[in-house]
């Protein structure tokens, strides 16, 4: 986590916090998305930015409302998509926007450029766990997996993104402060 890359993950909520923050919107194409083979699971326009400048292609951009940033958000946690701010290229502190990426086009998923985990990581209360395997599919980052019915965690994997939390139908996963 000391590199702190222009990208991060973030659960939801922290979205939430973020786009609750901003006064302006602006959605562009995400640039991933446009190249290749494109993206096999949503729309591409998904790079929601809180200044012009700072969606991935400006040239492209175009103003949107609250409710339509929101909506947004709303539509990227249907689809499954990981929560990806963007900070500021000077102050790290300052997040200028987010945007909802996948396994299946974001090259920041292979690891090439970058990104910081999240704050929070995973905790699985593996007494309550069932090992039903709902939460598998959606981890992306490869720390939970299924072996011979039982479910591995491998929290040294976790990027924070909380998909999984949000996927257990027991509840038995929680996502608590990195480091804890």
């Amino acid at each position: 986590m000391g590199r702190h890359p222009m990208h991060c993950v973030s659960t939801y909520d922290e979205a939430d916090r973020f786009i609750a923050g901003a006064k302006t919107f602006w959605v562009s194409p995400c640039i991933c998305r446009d190249g290749g083979d494109g993206c096999k699971r949503s729309r591409h326009e998904v790079c929601l930015g809180f200044l012009k400048r700072a969606v991935s292609q400006p040239a492209k951009a175009r103003k949107i409302t609250r409710a339509e940033a929101v909506a947004l958000r709303r539509y990227a946690h249907e689809k499954g998509l990981v929560p990806r701010p963007y900070r500021n290229a000077k102050d790290k502190s300052v997040t200028e926007g987010v945007c909802f990426c996948c396994d299946c086009c974001c090259a920041y998923f292979g690891g090439d450029d970058g990104y910081d985990k999240g704050r929070l990581v995973e905790k699985t209360h593996m007494a309550k766990c069932t090992h039903c395997g709902a939460c598998e599919p959606v981890c992306y980052f490869g720390a939970r997996t299924m072996a011979s019915g039982e479910l591995e965690v491998d929290r040294r994997e976790c990027a924070g993104c909380g998909l999984c939390a949000g996927s257990c139908p027991e509840e038995c996963i929680e996502m608590v402060e990195r480091g804890r």
